[in-house]
Parts: C-alpha cells; structure tokens; sequence
C-alpha cells in the first residue's frame, strides 16, 4: 500500500509539472527579455533618438515643432495600432491576404495575456511592431519641416500608416505577395527606410520648397543636440536590428555585429568623402554617413555577415553622400533633412546587397533552398520596385486628399515667423 502511494504521488507530481513543461517548450524568458528590451530601445530611437536628431538639423524657431511632431505621432500611431494597424499588419486576410491583413483582431480582440507568438508573448510582439510603425512616419517628417500644418501632419500620418505602412508590412513580415516570394528584408529596408524615403520626397516636390530654397542658407541651429540624437539612434538600433531576431540566440548576435560595423564604415566614409571634397570632415557629415550606414544594413542585418557589413557600410557612405548632393543641388528638391537620399536610396542599396552577400561564401547566412543568387536578387528587385511605386503613388494621392480638407502648407508670415510660435505659441529658446 505504502508502495502505491508513493507511485501515486510521483505520478501525481509529474502530471502537475506537465502544464509548465508545457510553457518552458513555449515560452522562453530569454527571447521575451530580449525583445523586451529591443522594443524600449527602438522607441528610444524616436523618443528622444530622432526627435533630437532631427531636432538639431532645423532653425532654432521651427525645432519645437519637430520636437512636438515626433512625440505626437508616437501617442497617435499607438492608438492606430491598437484599432486596426496590427490586424491589417499580421492578420489572416483571406482572399484578400497577398495584399493586406483582415479585421479579424481589432481592438486587439484576439490577443490575450496567454497568447504567444512565437517563443515570446504576443503583446510583446505588437509592442515590437508598433515602434517600427510610430518611427516610419516619423522619419517622413524630415522631408516636410518646417513648412506643413500640425493639424495637416496628424492627418497625412494616419492615412498614410493606413494605406501605405500596414499594406507593405503585411507584404512583407505578414505572410503576404512578398514574403511568399521569398524576400529578405531582415528589419525594414523596404517596410521602413524604403517607404519613409520615397514618402518624403513625394511631400517635399508636392509641397514645394521652403521660403528662400536653395539661395538661402538654412543650417542646424544646434549641432550639439542633433550629434547626442544620432548617438541615440546608433544604440537603439541595436534594438531595431537584432531585436528583430525575436529571439536571443545567434541571429541576433550576428545583427548587432553587422549594425555596428556598417554604421561605423558609413560615419567614417562619410567624413572621409568631405575630407577630400572640403577640406575638413564635419560633424554633420559624419553622423549623417552613420545613420546612411545605420538604413543599408537594416535589411541584411540578420543574413549578412561581417565582410558584407563591410562592404555595405561604405558603399552607403559613398552612395548616399552623392544622393544627397544630387537631391538638393542637382534636382532643386528640398527634402529638408535629407530622408530619401539616406533612407530611401540607402533602403535600396541594402535590399539589393542583402540578396547578394546573403551567399554563404561570402560569409552570409546561406541562400534559401531553391534559391541562386540571380533569382533571389530578382525577388529583392520585385520588392523594391513595387514598394517604391505603391508608395509614390499613395502618398501623392493622400497629399492631395490632406491638402483638401485642410490645406498643407503654413501660411508665408506662419513660415517666416517659424512654426513654434505659429502652430503652437510657444518658443524653444528665450531669446
């Protein structure tokens, strides 16, 4: 008898640790505690990253209103997100699903505290995603500052996220035309810089340019502050990168490895190029050729490996550098902070490299079976042109569709007077 109740009770024991057996297959505490910390440090790169960064780049009587632009579309965008962005994003969109999730989880009604995706928590992974989609928009801004209503901003960013962000994302990481094709866009070349390169440029020729462009000399007011948010982009986009492993292990490892080399190769190319076409490397520069080096490798960051992050990092510092000097100086085009030459033309490059230094001989993590070299580099090609193209055209429309309702653009005296005392009464300095 005393036989079969310890048996009893052994068994009953075991049976008891069946449910977090279970979980500890599922779960994992490393992975969550990952992606957890990733997702601070891409919010961090909005909030303060970018909105710093960004911040410093405009004259002293507009930097409010990009301070205020990047901490709204943070509150506004999450709110976007929970209605409707995620399930148009990561949801089963039935006949329709090649092109854009379903309705199905609204609200966020199908995600509870025990669901997972993956080895983490679901809410941990709509968290994650939702930084991607606040900083996008936020990155379009640098095309129009100085010079767009804040009530028009709010609207352009909704109905942009709405038709152009959750669409591309769904293509992409939601099961959609793309992913099925087989692209490899690790982090957000085409999702984010792609996207938020081609968005910006759109507004800028739409808009036209600020008052005294290109004659007048329009400088960052405060160096100091844009360097301290460049520095906190670099770091948070560790997050941004290895974080989209959505898991601690080697992937991730490698990500934050390729990210730091690239940025690195990028910075210092850059102030080289100025070096030798100046005279003197400049701050500016160098943390400009940083975050060009920063988008190249974001879609390669999980396939690549140190030689291609090489590679990739300078090719950004040369190819950028020209971008911009061909924007500005060649085409008239006042992207005022230089998004698509950086993002746009740097979320190219990196999409098209990623299919070639994926190859394991060149240090990568190995084309996918069924996959050459050529054929893979068709499939990034596809996703480019058509992201590019969707993009364009979406963004035209809704310009036009904002500028309707509300009209785009500051009056000349609102411009003049500087969009801090204008579209919000108040002043970034005593002066």
């Amino acid at each position: 008898m005393n036989l079969f109740k310890g048996l009893t009770g052994a068994v009953g024991a075991v049976l008891l640790l069946l449910p977090q057996v279970v979980m500890a297959d599922t779960l994992d505490t490393g992975d969550t505690a990952w992606i957890l910390t990733s997702t601070a440090l891409v919010l961090f790169m909005t909030l303060p990253g970018l909105a710093l960064f960004y911040g410093g780049l405009v004259r002293a009587k507009n930097v409010l209103s990009v301070l205020m632009q990047c901490f709204v579309i943070a509150c506004v965008i999450t709110i976007v997100w929970v209605v409707y962005g995620y399930s148009m994003s990561f949801s089963d969109g039935g006949s329709m699903n090649a092109w854009v999730g379903g309705l199905g989880n609204v609200f966020l009604g199908e995600v509870a505290r025990g669901s997972m995706s993956g080895t983490i928590p679901e809410t941990v992974f709509v968290m994650f995603q939702m930084t991607f989609a606040i900083i996008t928009p936020a990155l379009i801004i640098g095309g129009f500052a100085e010079r767009m209503k804040f009530s028009s901003m709010l609207l352009f960013s909704v109905f942009w996220v709405t038709v152009v962000y959750f669409p591309v994302c769904h293509w992409v990481w939601g099961g959609g035309w793309l992913a099925e094709k087989g692209i490899l866009d690790f982090a957000g070349g085409m999702v984010v810089h792609i996207t938020a390169g081609v968005g910006a440029i759109v507004a800028a020729v739409v808009m036209g340019s600020r008052k005294g462009f290109p004659t007048t000399p329009m400088m960052p007011h405060n160096m100091t502050m844009t360097v301290t948010g460049a520095a906190m982009l670099w770091v948070g986009w560790f997050g941004f990168n290895a974080g989209s492993a959505l898991a601690a292990n080697g992937d991730a490892g490698m990500a934050m490895l390729v990210t730091h080399i690239s940025a690195s190769c990028g910075a210092f190319t850059w102030a080289v190029m100025e070096w030798i076409k100046h005279g003197k490397p400049s701050a500016l520069g160098t943390v400009t050729g940083m975050v060009a080096g920063l988008g190249t490798i974001t879609p390669a960051s999980g396939f690549v490996g140190p030689m291609g992050a090489l590679v990739i990092g300078i090719s950004a510092g040369v190819v950028c550098f020209y971008a911009t000097g061909f924007i500005k100086q060649k085409l008239k085009i006042d992207d005022s902070l230089d998004v698509f030459p950086v993002h746009g033309v740097g979320g190219i490059l990196g999409t098209l490299m990623a299919g070639i230094f994926v190859s394991a001989g060149l240090g990568g993590a190995g084309l996918a079976e069924g996959m050459t070299m050529s054929s893979q580099l068709g499939v990034q090609l596809t996703g480019i042109v058509a992201v590019v193209v969707w993009t364009a055209v979406a963004t035209f429309v809704i310009l036009k569709v904002v500028d309707a309702i509300t009209g785009l653009r500051v009056s000349d005296e609102d411009e003049i007077q500087g969009l801090d005392i204008s579209q919000h009464d108040e002043r970034g300095y005593i002066l």
